[in-house]
C-alpha cells in the first residue's frame, strides 16, 4: 500500500514538473494542454462518468460481472491446481518475470518519466499525450484498485484458504487480502492500453497487448492471484485507459470540427 501511494506522488510531483513547461511546446495551436490543470478537470469528469452510464454500459459490466462469477466457481481452483504441479521450472523464467516487471508500481513512472522528458526535449505534442495518458490512467487505476481490494479482502491463492475467502475491510495493509482485483494486471493493461491507443500500425497496436498478457500469466502462474482476479483486472485497466484515451480524442475532435466549421469563433471546451 506504501509503494501505491508513494507511486502516485511520484507521477503527480513529476507531471507538475514535466508539463510545467508548456510554453516550451507548441501548446497554441494544439486544442488540449495537458497539465494539471486539465487533469483536475477531467478527473471530476472522470467521477460523474457513471451518472452517464447507458444500458449499453451496464451490459458490459453485467457480462464482466458475470464471467468472473463464473471463472470464481469453476476455473480459478483448477487451474491452480495444474498450475502448482509445473510452476517450480519456470518460476523466474524471463517471459515470467518480464509479465510480472510490466505490472509493477514502478512502470508508470518509467513510462511516464520518459515519454514526458521526450517532450520537454523535442516538442512533440504526441509523447506528452501518451505521458499524461500513462499518468492519469494510473493514478485512477490505482485508488480503484485498492479501494476494492481493502473492500472485497479476497484471500490470496497461497494462502491456502479456498477459492471463495473473503474478509472485507480486514487490514487496509494486509497484502494477503488484497487478491481481487489483480493490481498488477491493472497497470499492466492501462499501460498496454494508453501505447495500443496512440500507436499508428496495426501490427504496434497488437504488440502493445504482449507484456499485459504476459502479467496476466505471471500472476497466476506465480500463485499470487487467482485467474478470475486477473480477469477482473484486465478488464478494470483497459475500461479506465479507454475511457482516458476516449475523452481526449473526442474532445480534440470536438475542437477541430468547431475551429474548421467556425473559424472565427473558436473555442475550447474547459
Amino acid at each position: 500500500m506504501k509503494k501505491l501511494f508513494l507511486s502516485l506522488l511520484l507521477i503527480i510531483l513529476l507531471g507538475n514538473s514535466v508539463f510545467a513547461q508548456s510554453t516550451f511546446l507548441n501548446d497554441s495551436i494544439h486544442p488540449l494542454k495537458y497539465n494539471l490543470s486539465q487533469f483536475g478537470s477531467e478527473t471530476w469528469e472522470f467521477v460523474k462518468s457513471p451518472l452517464k452510464w447507458n444500458a449499453g454500459d451496464f451490459l458490459k459490466i453485467g457480462v464482466a460481472g458475470a464471467g468472473t462469477f463464473l471463472l470464481m466457481k469453476t476455473v480459478d481452483q483448477p487451474v491452480r491446481d495444474v498450475v502448482l504441479k509445473n510452476n517450480s521450472v519456470n518460476y523466474n523464467s524471463v517471459p515470467i518475470e518480464a509479465g510480472r516487471i510490466w505490472g509493477e508500481l514502478y512502470m508508470p513512472i518509467v513510462l511516464f518519466t520518459g515519454f514526458g522528458l521526450h517532450s520537454v526535449l523535442t516538442g512533440d505534442i504526441s509523447t506528452r499525450k501518451i505521458a499524461y495518458e500513462v499518468g492519469q490512467a494510473s493514478i485512477y487505476g490505482g485508488i480503484i484498485t485498492y479501494i476494492l481490494k481493502y473492500g472485497i479482502g479476497r484471500a490470496r491463492p497461497y494462502v491456502k484458504e479456498g477459492t471463495s475467502s473473503y474478509r472485507p475491510f480486514y487490514s487496509f495493509f494486509s497484502d494477503d487480502r488484497h487478491s481481487f482485483p489483480g493490481g498488477h494486471n491493472v497497470a499492466g493493461f492501462i499501460l498496454s492500453t494508453v501505447l495500443s491507443r496512440n500507436a499508428k500500425p496495426i501490427w504496434l497496436k497488437i504488440l502493445a497487448y504482449v507484456p499485459a498478457a504476459l502479467t496476466f500469466v505471471s500472476r497466476v502462474y506465480q500463485d499470487k492471484h487467482w485467474t478470475s482476479d486477473e480477469l477482473a483486472g484486465s478488464a478494470l485497466g483497459f475500461a479506465i485507459a479507454t475511457w482516458v484515451v476516449n475523452h481526449h480524442e473526442n474532445q480534440k475532435t470536438t475542437v477541430t470540427t468547431g475551429s474548421t466549421m467556425m473559424p472565427l469563433s473558436f473555442s475550447i471546451i474547459f
